[in-house]
Order: C-alpha cells, then sequence, then structure tokens
C-alpha cells in the first residue's frame, strides 16, 4: 500500500440529469440505493458552480426525564446540480456535559508550529503572500465556511480537507472562530526558513499544509485521508482502523512472518529505491520482504491486492517516506506489528509525539538493510518487547489518533491560528459557501460514500479536549534528547551485533 500514484487523475466530469423533487422519506431511500450501488467516478468538485436549494431538517432524541433535543444532521439533497446550504446553518448547540479531557501530548506542537507569528501577528499582507502557493483560501465567517479555489490539487486531496473542516464546524458548530487561510495540498512544503531570516523574521506568509520540515514555516495539518480517499480505495479513518484491527486479530503476533513488510510505489524516492536493495538476498538475507505496487493494475482489478487490512501479515512493517512525508504511516502502526521507522525527513502534525523504541523500531536512511536485518533478528530473539513495541505504537494510532482527537487538534490549531489575525477577516468576492450538503449532494461514487460515511451526524456532546500549555526551553531540550538518547542506545546495540557476526564469519 501507499498513498502517491503515478497513474493520471481521474475526470470527474460527468453529466447529470436533474433529480425530481420528492418526500424526505423517498429521497433517503433512494440515497442509501445509490450509496450502495454506485462506484467511484469524481475526482474534484468545481466549488464556485454549485448552487440551488434543498431540504434541511434535524432529529431529536428522547432524554431521561422525558426532556429531549435536535440531535440530527440529515443529509437530504432535493437537487444533484443546483444545492445550496440551509438557511439555519450552522445549527447552534449548547453542551451540557463542562467536564474535558486533557489533550495527548503531541498538541503541544501547535504551539511550535505558530511560533514564527506569535511576537507580531499575522497581518493581511503576510496572508496574501502566500496566495502563489496555496491551492485554496479557507474563510470562516460566523460560523460558515467559505473557498477561494486557486488551481486543482492533486487528486481529491483539496475535496476532503475541506470536508474535514466542515465536519469540524458541525461537531462543534458556532465554536470555530472567523479566520482566513491559505492552504497548499502538494507533497512538500514550501515556505523556506532562508528566505525569512533578518529584517524579513516578522514577515513570514502562513500557509497550512499536510507536513512541515525543520527548514521550512509550513504549519502541519490533518491529511484528506482521514475522511477518505476514493482514488486508491481507501475508507474513512475510523472504518479502516476498525478493518485493520479486525484482520489483526485473526494473526497472533508470534505466528506472523518473522520478516519487515513493506509494499508500495517505490519509484516515487532515491530513498525507495534504495530500500529495494535489501530485497537481495543473493549473499545475506536482509529479513526484509518488500513488494512494489502497480496502482493502475489494481484501479483496473477492483483494488484486489492492495486492501490495508490484508497487509497485517508479518511481525514487522517499515515505514519509509515518499516525495516527503506519507500518509501510510498511520496505517502502518494499527498494525500491531512493530514499525522499523526509517527516520524521517518531514514531519506530519503527530509523529513528534511518538518515541524511539517505545512506539517504534528506529531506522538510519543511510544504513537501511543492516539496521532492518538487526531489528528484525533482535525482535525474533526479544519476542516480547517486539511485541510490545508494536502494540504500544497501535495503542497510541487508537487512543491518540482517535478521530475526535483529529478534530480536537484541528480546533485548538486553528482556535489559536485565528488569534494571531491582525485584520478583519472578509469573504473575497470569489469565494463560494460550502457546507456538507454542496459538497455531497452533487458527488458519487466512492466520493459521495465516504462522504456519507465519514460526514458528522450530530453536535458534540462534550468539549473538545485541553490544550496543553507550550513547551518551555528545559522541557523541550529533555524531551529531544530522550529520543535521541534512545536513538543512539539502539546503534549502539547495533554496532555490537555486526561486531560479533564478523568475528564469527
Amino acid at each position: 500500500m501507499e498513498e502517491e500514484r503515478s497513474a493520471e487523475c481521474y475526470d470527474g466530469t460527468k453529466t447529470r440529469q436533474p433529480v425530481k423533487k420528492t418526500w424526505a422519506s423517498a429521497t433517503v431511500l433512494m440515497l442509501s440505493i445509490v450509496f450502495i450501488l454506485s462506484g467511484f467516478v469524481v475526482s474534484w468538485i468545481d466549488f464556485s458552480t454549485l448552487t440551488g436549494a434543498f431540504i434541511f431538517r434535524t432529529t431529536t432524541v428522547e432524554r431521561p426525564g422525558n426532556s429531549t433535543r435536535e440531535v440530527g444532521y440529515p443529509l437530504i439533497c432535493t437537487n444533484y446540480t443546483l444545492q445550496s446550504c440551509p438557511m439555519n446553518y450552522p445549527a447552534t448547540h449548547q453542551i451540557k456535559d463542562i467536564y474535558t479531557e486533557g489533550c495527548p501530548e503531541y498538541f503541544r506542537w501547535i504551539h511550535e508550529d505558530l511560533r514564527p507569528w506569535k511576537t507580531a501577528g499575522i497581518t493581511r499582507e503576510m496572508l496574501e503572500n502566500s496566495k502563489g502557493h496555496a491551492h485554496f483560501r479557507l474563510v470562516i465567517l460566523d460560523g460558515k465556511a467559505y473557498v477561494e479555489k486557486y488551481k486543482p490539487a492533486f487528486q481529491t486531496r483539496d475535496v476532503f480537507t475541506i470536508w474535514g473542516i466542515l465536519q469540524l464546524l458541525r461537531l462543534y458548530p458556532g465554536t470555530v472562530p472567523d479566520l482566513e487561510l491559505m492552504f497548499n495540498c502538494n507533497d512538500t512544503p514550501v515556505i523556506r526558513r532562508q528566505d525569512y531570516r533578518g529584517s524579513k523574521a516578522e514577515e513570514v506568509p502562513p500557509l497550512f499544509h499536510y507536513c512541515g520540515h525543520n527548514t521550512t514555516f509550513d504549519v502541519p495539518f490533518p491529511d484528506w485521508s482521514f475522511w477518505g480517499w476514493p482514488e486508491v480505495n481507501i475508507k474513512p479513518w475510523e472504518d479502516i482502523l476498525a478493518a485493520i484491527e479486525g484482520e489483526a486479530e485473526l494473526i497472533k503476533w508470534k505466528d506472523r512472518e518473522p520478516y519487515a513488510f513493506w509494499k508500495g510505489n517505490y519509484g516515487l524516492a532515491k530513498t525507495r529505491v534504495d530500500l529495494f536493495r535489501c530485497n537481495n538476498r543473493s549473499r545475506t538475507d536482509w529479513k526484509a520482504r518488500l513488494y512494489a505496487q502497480d496502482w493502475q493494475h489494481e484501479v483496473a482489478h477492483g483494488f484486489k491486492h492492495s486492501n490495508l487490512e490484508d497487509q497485517c501479515t508479518h511481525r514487522y512493517k517499515i515505514y519509509i517516506e515518499g516525495i516527503s512525508w506519507s500518509v501510510s504511516e498511520k496505517y502502518i502502526l494499527a498494525c500491531d506489528s512493530m514499525t522499523l521507522l526509517v527516520r524521517p525527513e518531514f514531519y506530519d502534525y503527530f509523529i513528534r509525539g511518538m518515541m524511539p523504541m517505545e512506539h517504534y523500531w528506529p531506522i538510519r536512511p543511510n544504513n537501511k538493510c543492516r539496521d532492518i536485518k538487526f531489528a528484525v533478528e533482535w525482535g525474533n530473539n526479544h519476542t516480547e518487547e517486539a511485541q510490545r513495541i508494536g502494540e504500544s505504537g497501535t495503542k497510541f494510532v487508537k487512543e491518540s489518533l482517535k478521530l475526535k482527537f483529529v478534530y480536537d487538534y484541528m480546533f485548538h490549531l486553528l482556535g489559536e491560528y485565528a488569534k494571531l489575525l491582525k485584520f478583519e477577516v472578509k469573504v473575497p468576492p470569489g469565494a463560494a459557501e460550502l457546507c456538507s450538503e454542496v459538497m455531497a449532494c452533487p458527488a458519487d461514487g466512492l466520493l459521495r460514500k465516504f462522504m456519507a460515511e465519514s460526514m458528522v451526524k450530530s453536535p458534540s456532546d462534550v468539549l473538545p479536549c485541553s490544550l496543553p500549555p507550550p513547551y518551555d526551553l528545559v522541557e523541550f531540550k529533555a524531551f529531544i534528547e530522550r529520543k535521541e538518547s534512545v536513538t543512539r542506545q539502539v546503534e549502539m546495540w547495533e554496532a555490537e551485533f555486526w561486531k560479533n557476526l564478523e568475528k564469527q564469519l
């Protein structure tokens, strides 16, 4: 499995016939049939062309003491080609339970990622200076979302990124502050630190992205695949996580293949091409079992050999970057296998909260084959410890990366970002108002199916988690040193392993 593909993007253009208006119950039944029977067609939506009318209703549920409250967010479409947002959108919701749990530790990186603007804030000029790098501008004003699209993104990255933000507004209605931001949907971050030194240090243009790098200022944000990836048939996060968990339970860790597994598009980056040297077992068995993924073949044959839930068959799974960071990371960690993480150059929003030898085994990029062989040999001789690392990585994914925390991370990141804005938020003339109806009703195939499956059905009954404070300097240094110390220890073990092996030869 791997997230990037060399195949052409789908052209989602399709002529749709107007749908006659009917009663809501008949419409819901028809939509259910469409969800089940339709295949993938649309790859991206031209947001500016979607306007029209629809029917919106809420539902009520009984509560103890015979009290009721409105909770429903039904998606009722009356016209597939002319669709608009409900007049009473967003709904208001009063949370009765004021208890809030603490956010995972990695939320503290929100403060670090926004630190470049902490002192002087963000002016409109700074925001506009990032426009040339952006695929779209997002405006949130009075709880409503507006998008100005600048250029198409690869596949449906922009579509599902925006969809995820719309679901955040449904989960916590009326609580996300007014803001404007620019978003880049490409692989690699682009706002280089070297361009903003000295007198330009307070002119950094803010740009949201899926990953960051220690040489850039791009702000990491949860990637699109949490809400589904139709082009490669990856279901929304909660569904695929449950599927992976179910299949992983069928094969006990000790009964899995005692090798390191990786499958994906290896031609994307030199580091992956280099990884495939470890497949050569003519002289040394590097304990790696690596497979190239042919995405064109998978698309043509219905993704029969690329299901993520079918890939938890080995004790060890390798994570390695492609063009930049890879969305495959969270799926690999979900398998209960010990993750062999080739030291990443880029970082997504959560990986910085993970620890070597607690959640994964560190692999050096320039020493991959030897490191992988040692990790597998060590794991096969220390099965309880290796299994524990695998289970800990999976626990991190299931608990600290559950969908509520994905939304809570977005909530706090956007909230802290909005505090930095030094200008009045306005909707530009070219922006279109977006909501779940506008995006989902005109869609079809897997695009529509995944939107229906990942749609927030009702507002949250609990508050977002409590954002932890920024690191102080002592804490931050101790955190980084701990990671480096554990990694050095692993490298010392390996050096001793190869020294003893060479003596035997």
